[in-house]
């Protein structure tokens, strides 16, 4: 059974940063690797939209330009309206709990990020983070260094 990796903003950014640190090359290495392997790596929208939205703001066009490059050459999970139904379900539910994952005005990214990658409905599912936070009290979520290719 393939690995399905749904990744975060972070390694997104660190993947797709042209400004070469060790940390990027590290994160670009370690996708080339799943790849390599057979690993099912996706970009969820939520996620293309969270760089996105700040590479635009500071007009980095190589990095853009580098997001557009791999939103084509993974796999692209487009938003729907039931992983927007489920985030809903999840958000009242943090809130319920008393562990609200942010702010009651704002969006919660990580929300429809756990609900995209549930939409998936797949074993061996985790989502690559450079935070695992609120991520892992909904489902498998890990720093992007610690999956190991299978």
């Amino acid at each position: 059974m393939s690995q399905v990796i749904v990744l975060d903003a972070g390694p997104i950014g660190l993947v797709t940063n042209p400004k070469l640190s060790a940390e990027s090359i590290a994160c670009t290495q370690w996708l080339q690797s799943h790849i390599m392997s057979f690993s099912r790596v996706i970009v969820p929208e939520i996620a293309d939209y969270e760089v996105r939205r700040e590479l635009l703001r500071a007009n980095k066009t190589k990095g853009i330009a580098r997001l557009d490059e791999l939103a084509q050459f993974l796999e692209y999970l487009p938003l729907t309206t039931i992983s927007m139904r489920q985030a809903a379900q999840l958000w009242a539910q943090a809130r319920q709990q008393g562990q609200p994952t942010a702010g009651d005005k704002t969006i919660d990214g990580d929300m429809i990020l756990v609900a995209q990658a549930m939409t998936l409905a797949t074993q061996n599912t985790v989502i690559a983070t450079t935070n695992i936070g609120h991520l892992s009290r909904f489902m498998a979520a890990e720093l992007w260094q610690n999956i190991i290719p299978i």
